[in-house]
């Protein structure tokens, strides 16, 4: 299983106990890292380990946008040429659902799973989603955990204990979706009928870049932004010279009511979103920002 080597803890554990699980070397797991002095992974040696490595590999399992540098990958490249492996292939979309756009079904990505409670506003502890691509619906020779909910509605209280799924990614269903999380999701979804994925994004790239502007020029030599240009969305991960700074800066923020988000010993993500943001709010951050490390 290919996984990035920074990966969220969730899906490391998760790789890691399937491993345990079933009983193989620790070295199922591959690790994708960034090549020594950067924080990224560069598409081409992602699709160059695919290469070299596929005939080995069952599943890659990477992140839409990465949680720590806010990389974006390219699923579309990514999935095309790991599929001409013969890799199942994956996407963890924590960070990237109601962040970005995305094109599961053009892009035929066998499956992807995202949590709801961050840019899709659904609250902490969110009910969760998952896709799975339709050509893998009527596949009867796919295992799977087989689940009393998934089973077809139009034949599910005749309890005739024969499987037969439901369409779609229902199928794939084991329990009854719960109405209180289900509830909270519905009103955000509505607000995102009102603001449409593709016109929040052109938001997104506006606010982002004025963010990326105001850091470089206020407190460029207090910085390194390690979130690329071309691949990102919402989120700018900074990395400061010293967790001293680090921490004046940070509790800054938080004085003044500015949420973001550290990870130690020196990084700070700052993600303006464009559902609730605006420019104000990007000058205020940087404001702070710049007041924090001048004194």
């Amino acid at each position: 299983v290919l996984i990035e080597g920074k990966a969220f803890p969730s899906d490391h554990y998760a790789v890691e106990s399937q491993i345990r699980w079933h009983e193989l070397p620790a070295n199922a797991m591959l690790l994708a890292e960034p090549r020594p002095g950067e924080h990224t992974l560069r598409t081409n040696d992602i699709l160059d380990l695919i290469a070299r490595e596929g005939a080995s590999i069952a599943v890659v399992m990477l992140s839409g946008v990465q949680y720590y540098t806010g990389q974006a990958f390219e699923i579309a490249r990514i999935t095309a040429a790991a599929q001409a492996s013969g890799c199942v292939v994956g996407w963890d979309l924590a960070h990237a659902a109601g962040n970005v756009p995305l094109h599961l079904h053009d892009w035929n990505v066998d499956f992807a799973c995202w949590c709801t409670y961050k840019y899709m506003n659904s609250g902490p502890g969110g009910i969760a989603g998952f896709f799975v691509h339709e050509r893998h619906t009527d596949n009867s020779d796919l295992r799977r955990l087989l689940g009393w909910w998934s089973h077809d509605q139009r034949t599910r209280f005749d309890m005739t204990n024969e499987f037969v799924p439901s369409p779609g990614a229902a199928g794939f269903e084991l329990s009854n979706t719960p109405i209180l999380t289900s509830a909270a999701l519905l009103g955000a979804l509505q607000v995102f009928e009102l603001a449409p994925l593709q016109r929040l994004h052109q938001k997104s790239v506006l606010l982002t870049t004025y963010l990326e502007h105001l850091l470089l020029a206020r407190v460029g030599s207090h910085i390194q932004i390690i979130t690329p240009q071309k691949h990102r969305g919402a989120q700018l991960s900074l990395l400061f010279a010293s967790e001293h700074v680090f921490t004046r800066v940070f509790d800054a923020l938080t004085r003044a009511g500015v949420v973001c988000d550290e990870r130690k010993p020196n990084c700070i993500r700052i993600a303006p979103v464009p559902l609730y943001n605006s420019f104000s709010d990007v000058w205020q951050c940087v404001d702070t920002i710049y007041s924090a490390v001048a004194h």
